[in-house]
């Protein structure tokens, strides 16, 4: 949400609002789109009437609270959130998503892993249902989830590039029982067990994902997990490369 100091938006249905200006910002959202992210599929008879109080009320929390350049502005069929210049949190996280994937692709894996700290740093705790219950909320939900997960990911791969395999062990437990499915932090689970003396654990995770794929979804782990699992049961060097720090 938009914050400065101390002062922020704290009525749910202002923040829904609010949150879906800001996401939109410098584009027109319609009433209706306004009061579907407020009150969902369940408007109440004066929706329209109420949405024009919300509105009223950001504006002067925008004015008056935080004294911010940003402006909202009515425009058919709704209202624009104009920032003038202010920035917003998520820009400075695209930011820094950004640059740990440069210094990822250049081999800087120290920047890399400090630039995705940084970005999941910003990232809200819990979901972000709560201030929204339309569209727009939720497919900006969905977005930071997936973001989320790439930042994470990619954390874990410069912190295994910089020799850190035994501390992200149990870290990465910790992310497969958010993600159960999700293959690449098995994947990367198996490398760090692997390079820090853990071989029999590192196979066993492989078939611990190869039931869990089977029971959920009637899978088989995909081909790139099924050779990493060959790799470490062949003692392949392209893995013993990285032995235990």
């Amino acid at each position: 949400m938009y914050e400065k100091g101390r002062s922020r938006v704290s009525a749910p249905k202002i923040e829904a609002l609010f949150l879906a200006l800001l996401v939109r910002s410098g584009e027109i959202v319609s009433s209706t789109q306004l009061i579907e992210e407020i009150w969902g599929d369940n408007p109440p008879r004066r929706a329209s009437a109420a949405l024009h109080v919300y509105i009223s009320q950001l504006r002067k929390f925008l004015q008056y609270e935080v004294a911010s350049p940003s402006v909202i502005v009515t425009r058919v069929p709704g209202y624009v959130l104009e920032l003038n210049g202010s920035e917003l949190d998520y820009h400075i996280f695209e930011g820094l998503v950004g640059e740990g994937r440069t210094q990822a692709r250049e081999g800087h894996h120290e920047p890399s892993a400090a630039a995705f700290q940084a970005a999941v740093g910003m990232l809200p705790g819990g979901s972000l249902s709560r201030y929204g219950k339309g569209s727009i909320s939720g497919s900006f939900h969905h977005y930071l989830d997936e973001m989320r997960l790439e930042c994470l990911e990619a954390l874990a791969k410069a912190r295994l590039e910089l020799g850190h395999q035994r501390q992200l062990i149990g870290w990465l437990r910790g992310l497969i029982t958010e993600y159960p499915l999700h293959e690449p932090l098995y994947a990367l689970l198996m490398q760090s067990m692997y390079r820090a003396g853990r071989r029999a654990d590192a196979l066993a995770t492989y078939h611990t994902l190869r039931d869990t794929l089977g029971s959920e979804l009637g899978l088989d782990p995909c081909r790139a997990l099924y050779e990493l699992h060959q790799e470490i049961l062949l003692s392949e060097t392209t893995l013993d490369t990285y032995a235990a720090a």
